[in-house]
């Protein structure tokens, strides 16, 4: 079963880091920091530590795990965490440079229901989880430091 990690990185401005997907022929989507879990990461956080200096060049306190999606051949892990230095100019991951895997941008978000709207964030499944948590705050004191 493939893995993937993801992160909601929460700013110290209570925005959040999301990436702006634009590919030719595809309407526009964003998604969550993350990737792929690799054989050689000692642990779910370590590979998602990785992903997040790989994809944004930052350093990240990862506060706890907030959801989980599962099918048949994959597990998606996303984590709450507190994103402390960021540089998307600095990223260093594979897929940059991959010809025809479109345009990645770095964009900060409101950290609220109407932000979240805002974007067609996904997968649907996790922008749903977000808008409850913020509805309900469950999101809690945790998130916004």
């Amino acid at each position: 079963m493939i893995e993937r990690v993801r992160a909601v990185l929460v700013t110290a401005d209570d925005t959040m880091l999301v990436i702006r997907r634009t590919k030719p022929g595809t309407p526009v989507y964003w998604v969550l920091p993350g990737g792929g879990v690799e054989e050689s990461d000692a642990s779910r956080e370590a590979a998602l530590h990785r992903e997040i200096h790989e994809e944004i060049a930052g350093k990240a306190d990862i506060i706890r795990l907030l959801h989980t999606m599962e099918s048949d051949t994959e597990r998606q892990l996303f984590y709450l965490a507190r994103i402390t230095t960021w540089s998307f100019e600095d990223r260093t991951g594979p897929e940059f440079s991959a010809e025809g895997r479109g345009e990645y941008a770095l964009e900060e978000i409101p950290l609220t229901v109407e932000g979240v709207d805002s974007i067609d964030l996904k997968p649907e499944e996790i922008a749903h989880v977000l808008r409850g948590a913020l509805s309900s705050g469950s999101l809690g004191d945790e998130a916004t430091r």
